[in-house]
């Protein structure tokens, strides 16, 4: 049992790094490529819909890049297994970091390749309006996220292995902190570019230091990482047998798998237009001190590493907190986060400081994240956690997939309608998992 000094030593930021640099070589050369992916795609992707926007793209099409990005989040995993198992890991990895580049390449020069305008469009009862399509933003988002169809895979293998059940949490509170160190460096890289310039002049800017990190961060992984006992994605079974593994799921997972859709479908609905929230609805700037004014874009950078600061702050603390109270109220909590900001967001005040704290406020879901990966992966036995794991995220991505293209329906109609009925059914979610989850016994320190 873990006493209370080597509870807090684990939650310390001293504690994280000793874990991180535990790690072995391989091991921390893919997590300093995830940093550097990790990177470029948070210097960005918040601000591709803002983007998007300017270049034409109205609120159906906005709604219809995020149903997009989930397509890919549901679609690349299984093929990117197949591609690494015919290839290789090394080879792969550096096909899919090029192919990332690339996609933010492809946004840099998005105009270049023009513009699609469909009229309006009857689907039964739903009436789609008159739409302008930049063809580049959505053919890089096709790119740009090809490397992250690995990294789920790896990190839960990885962590599963190297940690005992108990601690679990903290395992993967140590992995997070450094994919999510990224997370709050990537938008105060942009805050800063775009307080100097206009959206459009210095998003491009973004877009090619972007491009720029996920290169070197490719030709570093390629050189350094040695993938010769790498078995990523070799015990996969395959399509046929996902049916079988929905079936012998452990106790602890349908409930969480069922509140979890819900919580996730609800953030689905609303998470590509938070910058438009900002930007565009609220319109709210700060003034800080040295630093001057920030126009509405630059103070939505900020915000995200507002946000992220917390989520890092409070992660390790609260997986050592789970391992004395369980990994059911943590996740919970991190659900309840997830489920309220919404509505909270779109009824807030265009002031500075509420919305910053509304966004602190929303770095606290991040806190029951560890929680939530170790009460997927711990209940699974220890040669099925791919397995396990594998199925719980294809449902969960399928089902979360038309969510982005029906917030941006509903908030072509109106934001506070689309804002506060995501809210709603992220409720629910909590409330399923609340009244019908399971513990993870084996998580809580006797």
């Amino acid at each position: 049992m873990a006493t209370g000094s080597e509870s807090e030593a684990e939650s310390s930021v001293r504690g994280v790094l000793r874990q991180v640099l535990s790690f072995e070589r391989d091991v921390l050369v893919l997590s300093a490529a995830m940093f550097a992916f990790s990177l470029a795609f948070q210097m960005t992707s918040r601000y591709v819909p803002e983007y998007l926007r300017v270049l034409g793209g109205g609120a159906v099409v906005i709604g219809l890049f995020g149903t997009l990005g989930n397509v890919i989040s549901f679609a690349y995993p299984y093929p990117g297994g197949v591609v690494s198992d015919r290839i290789g890991s090394r080879r792969a990895l550096t096909l899919f970091g090029l192919l990332s580049s690339l996609g933010f390449l492809v946004w840099l020069f998005a105009d270049w390749f023009g513009v699609v305008t469909t009229g309006p469009v009857a689907l039964g009862p739903v009436s789609l309006p008159e739409m302008t399509v930049p063809v580049g933003v959505f053919l890089g988002l096709l790119l740009a996220q090809c490397w992250k169809s690995f990294g789920l895979g790896a990190t839960f293998a990885v962590v599963k292995q190297a940690t005992t059940p108990e601690r679990l949490a903290t395992g993967f509170a140590s992995t997070e902190t450094v994919r999510r160190l990224a997370f709050l460096l990537g938008p105060l890289v942009a805050a800063a570019v775009l307080a100097a310039y206009s959206f459009e002049d210095g998003f491009r800017f973004v877009l090619a230091v972007a491009a720029a990190v996920a290169f070197v961060g490719t030709v570093a992984q390629h050189r350094l990482y040695d993938a010769g006992e790498d078995t990523l994605g070799k015990s996969f079974a395959g399509v046929s047998g996902v049916r079988d593994d929905l079936r012998s799921l452990p106790s602890e997972l349908p409930p969480l798998l069922v509140g979890d859709t819900l919580v996730r479908f609800a953030n689905g609905m609303v998470y590509t237009f938070f910058v438009i929230v900002v930007v565009e609805f609220l319109e709210v700037g700060v003034t800080l001190p040295v630093v001057g004014r920030l126009g509405p874009a630059a103070f939505f950078g900020v915000l995200l590493a507002v946000e992220m600061a917390v989520a890092l702050l409070t992660m390790a603390p609260v997986a050592a907190l789970s391992r004395r109270v369980g990994l059911k109220p943590v996740v919970a909590l991190g659900f309840a986060v997830y489920a309220v900001f919404p509505v909270m967001l779109v009824f807030a005040p265009p002031d500075p400081v509420v919305v910053t704290l509304l966004f602190a406020f929303s770095g606290l879901r991040f806190a029951g994240l560890p929680a939530h990966k170790a009460l997927i992966a711990g209940p699974a036995e220890a040669d099925a956690g791919g397995r396990v794991t594998g199925s719980y995220y294809l449902v969960r991505n399928l089902v979360v997939v038309p969510s982005a293209a029906i917030g941006g329906l509903l908030y072509a109609g109106s934001p506070e309608l689309a804002f506060t009925v995501a809210s709603a059914v992220g409720v629910l979610g909590v409330v399923f998992f609340l009244v019908f989850g399971e513990e993870f016994e084996d998580a809580i320190a006797a």
